[in-house]
């Protein structure tokens, strides 16, 4: 009798995909305008060509800011390169399990090596709290109350496990992955980085399902990603505007039927509403 073995998971081998997992994990970081440090490029670049393996450059790069934590010249490059090294990690990494515990588990990965006290990394924030939008004039979507988050959380886990996707049309699919997304994303559940760990959560489920994902959409449209959901959060009956999740959609079926929607941010202001 053969007994079927298992097979260690290793780095990535292809060049291509070290390419796009990097490419993916530097789009995101300008959901909050931020950018990787030339060194940051410098180490990923030579992980793709293969000359460190993902492990040394995680390594160095934590080992960089630990040591000139006093004078290097900008928070915002730290956060960005070390939020990077984690969601390649996390891109690499094939396993999966649906759960809001898995969402919680991405978030601490995310930002471990980073400020406790500013992301408290894998914790359900203790309080309410809002956020000033651009694209609404300076005014905040309504996020869920911190009292509610582990109890919302579960009951919108297990209603995305009772969908059938193989009884839907794709308008369907499309709308129901839409609808989770925008639910787990609305409840808000950390402190900072909730749009970068529902982005990372929601390619991982699609892939574990299946389903062809356009990744370089998450690469190219990051921006775009955040101010869809805030569109299909926000309700103003005063100023004409209502919770509109078309955008999301757009962005969806881009990533996985492979239409060509203009996603254009400007698309999604709403300022002049407000003048």
């Amino acid at each position: 009798m053969n007994e079927i073995t298992y097979d260690k998971v290793e780095d990535e081998k292809s060049p291509v995909i070290k390419q796009l997992y990097w490419n993916i994990a530097f789009g995101l970081q300008d959901v909050d305008g931020l950018k990787p440090s030339r060194y940051m490029v410098e180490l990923s670049q030579e992980h793709i060509n293969g000359k460190k393996t993902y492990y040394q450059v995680q390594e160095e790069i934590t080992s960089y800011y630990k040591k000139n934590s006093d004078n290097h010249i900008d928070d915002d490059e730290e956060e960005a390169d070390e939020v990077a090294t984690a969601i390649y990690e996390i891109l690499n990494n094939k396993s999966f399990r649906f759960d809001y515990l898995t969402l919680k588990n991405y978030h601490q990965r995310l930002f471990y090596h980073l400020d406790n006290k500013k992301y408290n990394p894998g914790v359900f924030r203790l309080y309410n709290m809002t956020k000033d939008e651009p694209i609404l004039n300076g005014d905040t979507v309504n996020y869920q109350s911190y009292d509610m988050i582990e109890e919302t959380l579960r009951y919108d886990f297990q209603e995305e496990k009772e969908q059938d996707y193989f009884d839907m049309n794709e308008a369907q699919l499309i709308n129901r992955i839409c609808e989770f997304t925008s639910r787990i994303w609305q409840v808000h559940p950390f402190q900072e980085g909730n749009t970068r760990t529902t982005a990372i959560f929601i390619q991982k489920y699609l892939i574990s399902m299946g389903f062809k994902v356009n990744n370089e959409l998450f690469k190219d449209n990051s921006k775009y990603f955040r101010n869809a959901l805030v569109r299909a959060n926000y309700t103003n009956y005063s100023k004409g505007i209502k919770a509109d999740n078309k955008y999301l959609m757009m962005f969806f079926e881009n990533l996985l039927l492979g239409k060509d929607n203009k996603l254009d941010n400007e698309d999604l202001d709403v300022n002049y509403l407000f003048q």
